[in-house]
């Protein structure tokens, strides 16, 4: 009885040394700095080494979003995660936010680090982002994983009932009075995805890198609109991940991460 009470208190003790060692991804002092990147400073962390793979979060989230993709990819990858602009710890104080200044900072922030070219994956506006990228600064781009974007800020990009909220949301808070900075800035956040995107399917055509579009069977994107996506660019493969809504890299995190190491790593990929 006293041995087995011991490899209890032994396992228990091991669980909380892998607890208190566990990464805080977003929040980690070991792999994070800040970057003076157009007129703010942004933060990132880096993982791992070889090539550089660019991860960028979605609308209202930071680093932390990529919790489950950072530890897989980081093993040959040298990772950089970001905090895009106005969002976790990259602080902007300005009124405006847009896709196309948020693309120019990840090409500012590669030139700052000394990188000519990376991967790139994105998730929802980071998906945005990664299609803005390549289009704004081809060069930066060397294949690009983008899950879960929409091109327009409607009932086309989006699922209606998804749109109708977000209509609702806009008419309820509008006139709300914003004091402090943390208001202020969720509220730019929150129109950056009701006025935005504004992208032409046609200017998909200038994205010459070979891209790995995504989205879930029941995403809030409509699979019509990313097959659009998917048509658009020259080089483009779709994937339609079954059994999944928005978050296809954390519901099937060890496909995701296959499939997206994989389309990397080969010169062409069937699915």
């Amino acid at each position: 009885m006293n041995r087995l009470l011991s490899s209890l208190i032994l396992l228990f003790s091991m669980v909380q040394v892998a607890c208190s060692q566990q990464v805080r991804y977003g929040d980690n002092p070991a792999a994070g700095k800040y970057y003076d990147v157009r007129g703010i400073k942004m933060y990132a962390e880096i993982y791992g080494s070889g090539k550089p793979l660019l991860l960028i979060h979605g609308n209202g989230g930071s680093i932390n979003a990529f919790s489950q993709t950072i530890p897989y990819f980081s093993k040959k990858y040298q990772v950089i995660a970001v905090d895009s602009r106005a969002h976790g710890k990259t602080v902007d104080a300005k009124d405006s936010l847009s896709f196309e200044m948020m693309a120019d900072d990840f090409a500012a922030l590669l030139d700052k680090m000394h990188i000519d070219s990376a991967y790139v994956i994105g998730w929802s506006d980071g998906g945005i982002n990664a299609l803005v990228l390549a289009m704004r600064h081809p060069e930066k781009v060397i294949k690009l994983a983008s899950t879960g974007a929409n091109l327009t800020p409607d009932s086309l990009g989006l699922q209606p009932p998804v749109w109708k909220d977000m209509q609702k949301q806009y008419q309820a808070d509008k006139n709300k009075p914003r004091t402090t900075d943390k208001e202020k800035n969720d509220w730019k956040i929150f129109m950056l995805d009701y006025v935005q995107p504004n992208i032409p399917f046609s200017a998909l055509r200038t994205i010459k890198c070979p891209s790995l579009i995504i989205c879930g069977d029941h995403d809030v994107i409509p699979i019509e609109h990313t097959t659009k996506i998917y048509q658009g660019i020259p080089r483009a493969y779709l994937w339609v991940v079954p059994s999944s809504g928005h978050p296809t890299l954390q519901e099937h995190r060890d496909e995701f991460n296959q499939v997206v190491d994989e389309f990397f790593e080969k010169p062409y990929h069937k699915f």
